[in-house]
């Protein structure tokens, strides 16, 4: 995988945080109470965590601070076990609270990467 390669997904994993940001601004009870917003959080999460799954093992080394294992058993929930029910207070409280700490660290190795 080159260098160009992980910049599209790291591209792709801002996207997809700014994007579910904007779903959830309205809170935590709309986004309870309203299967749209649920839809529309999961779907994004779920290939935000795709796009994480491929980058290389050289840049996620560069990001110690992401648990990448867990994004990817994660992503494996969203599209595997659907039907066993997903939790959304799960749901809601990585947007709310791992979101952040992954956008910040994917703008942190897009920064680098220009350097």
């Amino acid at each position: 995988m080159t260098s160009h390669d992980d910049r599209v997904y790291l591209e792709h994993i801002l996207e997809c945080t700014a994007l579910i940001q904007e779903y959830t601004r309205s809170g935590k009870t709309e986004f309870m109470e309203r299967a749209l917003v649920q839809d529309a959080v999961l779907r994004r999460l779920q290939t935000m965590a795709e796009s994480t799954q491929r980058l290389s093992d050289a840049l996620k080394s560069q990001a110690p601070e992401v648990d990448w294992r867990a994004l990817s058993g994660f992503r494996n929930v969203l599209v595997h076990d659907y039907l066993g029910g997903i939790d959304l207070e799960q749901v809601w409280d990585a947007v709310e609270f791992y979101l952040p700490g992954l956008e910040s660290a994917v703008r942190k190795l897009i920064a680098e990467g220009e350097a």
